[in-house]
């Protein structure tokens, strides 16, 4: 995967995160039943994985710690 595809991953990991964690933020309505998806799980999976890809871009992009080789 080529880095301008791996950094453009990462947003959409990231703004789906930021997504799923308002949606897991808003209160309960109980008249319209319960949650059938879990947004804070599906956010914390979505964040961490998005973080990973902007480790990933970054190491491709030169920054990762100098070694010397």
């Amino acid at each position: 995967m080529d880095t301008k595809t791996m950094a453009a991953l990462a947003g959409l990991m990231i703004a789906a995160a930021v997504f799923c964690g308002w949606r897991g933020a808003r209160p309960w309505n109980p008249h319209r039943g319960p949650r059938l998806v879990p947004w804070r799980p599906l956010m914390a999976l979505l964040a961490a994985t998005g973080l990973l890809l902007l480790v990933q871009v970054g190491i491709r992009a030169g920054l990762g710690p100098n070694t010397g080789r």
